[in-house]
């Protein structure tokens, strides 16, 4: 397809309202998905609940490789394909939805290096604990990746996987840290956004933006998910404001919503209640 119409079915596309069958597609929730990648979809489906737009959640086996970008979460919306929080965000934002349309130049300059920063970090760390520390891929990474396919495949997806994320690490300059750096580099991440959020309800004041979608993604999942150690999460913990962060937003934008596409829903697969 060329630019030009390609340019023209999105514009077709943004003109239509947002339908009630909209789907959002990720891993097996029970047996297969990964931290990073909960993450990642809990971000999105909190934008969309904080958007006010109604999206059912499908997993899927290998949503990974039906996504265009080859990661999740995806969202299809009528015959529109879009993965990723970014470009998931610029997509909504054509169809007249956006939650940053209040904040000035500055305020947005600021949301979107935060937003980064959470990337950078928490992403990154996500991802170095589950393919780069040992302990963690031979008892959870390895078993979940492969948990859909019969052996040899299980092993063979599950090593090109790690091999592919390994080489990124090595191109950031990660692969040469030890796990105390990254929990420390995390540690920075959370003080970071600690200290951003304060006593305000969310990052800026009073409405929610991506920022706070993409930080609850992170954070909840982190708080919730069973891990070969509780190293990860005690670092969010230490942070009593980002927790109670955390707790506000599932409360109010999935508790109060559909609870079986919910946050609750993340945290029943894993741990069952955040901390006190």
């Amino acid at each position: 397809m060329s630019l030009v119409a390609e340019a023209f079915v999105t514009q077709i596309a943004a003109a239509e309202p947002w339908p009630e069958n909209a789907a959002l597609y990720q891993q097996l929730k029970e047996e297969q998905i990964l931290l990073s990648d909960n993450a990642s979809s809990l971000a999105v489906q909190a934008f969309l609940q904080m958007c006010n737009l109604p999206v059912q959640v499908v997993c899927r086996a290998n949503a990974e490789y039906m996504s265009p970008s080859g990661k999740v979460p995806f969202i299809r919306v009528g015959n529109q394909v879009v993965s990723e929080l970014g470009p998931i965000v610029q997509f909504v934002k054509a169809k007249g939805h956006s939650l940053s349309d209040g904040l000035d130049e500055v305020q947005k300059a600021e949301m979107k290096a935060y937003m980064e920063l959470v990337n950078n970090m928490l992403l990154t760390a996500e991802l170095y604990l589950q393919w780069c520390d040992d302990t963690t891929v031979e008892e959870i990474t390895h078993p979940r990746y492969g948990s859909p396919y019969p052996w040899p495949l299980n092993r063979i997806l599950a090593y090109q996987k790690q091999w592919e994320v390994r080489r990124k690490m090595k191109a950031i300059g990660w692969a040469g840290k030890s796990l105390e750096q990254v929990l420390e580099d995390v540690d920075q991440c959370c003080q970071a956004l600690s200290q951003r959020l304060g006593t305000q309800p969310y990052f800026f004041n009073k409405q929610p933006t991506e920022l706070d979608a993409l930080v609850f993604g992170h954070l909840f999942t982190i708080l919730t998910t069973q891990l070969t150690s509780d190293e990860l999460s005690e670092k969010v913990k230490n942070y009593s404001n980002l927790v109670a962060f955390c707790r506000r937003i599932e409360q109010h934008y999935f508790e109060d919503h559909d609870k079986d596409s919910s946050a609750s829903a993340a945290s029943r697969s894993s741990k069952s209640y955040l901390p006190s």
